[in-house]
């Protein structure tokens, strides 16, 4: 099975990329593509991946809370950014359907709420609600 790769044009995000690589999470290679050659960065372990993948896929069914301000914070802004990435839907795709509806309703519940209500809440993170409202606009 070929490793999923990551294309990024050679002058953007270089400083992630080159964090990731040293990191061990990516590895860097030059792809031809048609007449332009291209630094891709394909996965060295494609489990961090399964995992991460995983972990959202139980974050919204088998552990769903129901309120973010009870659920880890840092799971709560991936399932943020990767909505915002368009790769939420990938991440389900392996679902019955039952669990697919029910884990993208449970999104929509998240992205419905209106982070300048959430972030005024108690105990809530104001920093994470401002960049929910950057990403969600």
């Amino acid at each position: 099975m070929e490793s999923p790769r990551i294309t990024v044009p050679v002058m953007k995000h270089t400083r992630m990329t080159k964090n990731l690589v040293e990191k061990g999470v990516l590895t860097t290679e030059k792809q031809n593509f048609l007449l332009f050659d291209m630094t891709t960065h394909p996965l060295t372990n494609n489990n961090i991946k399964q995992r991460l993948i995983k972990k959202v896929q139980e974050a919204v069914l088998d552990k769903w809370v129901n309120d973010p301000h009870r659920m880890d914070k840092r799971l709560l802004a991936l399932i943020y950014l990767a909505h915002a990435s368009d790769v939420l839907e990938n991440a389900f795709a392996p679902l019955l359907d039952e669990q697919y509806d029910l884990a993208t309703k449970r999104v929509r519940q998240l992205l419905d709420l209106d982070p300048e209500v959430e972030c005024v809440k108690a105990n809530a993170n104001e920093v994470l609600w401002a960049v929910v409202a950057a990403f969600t606009k």
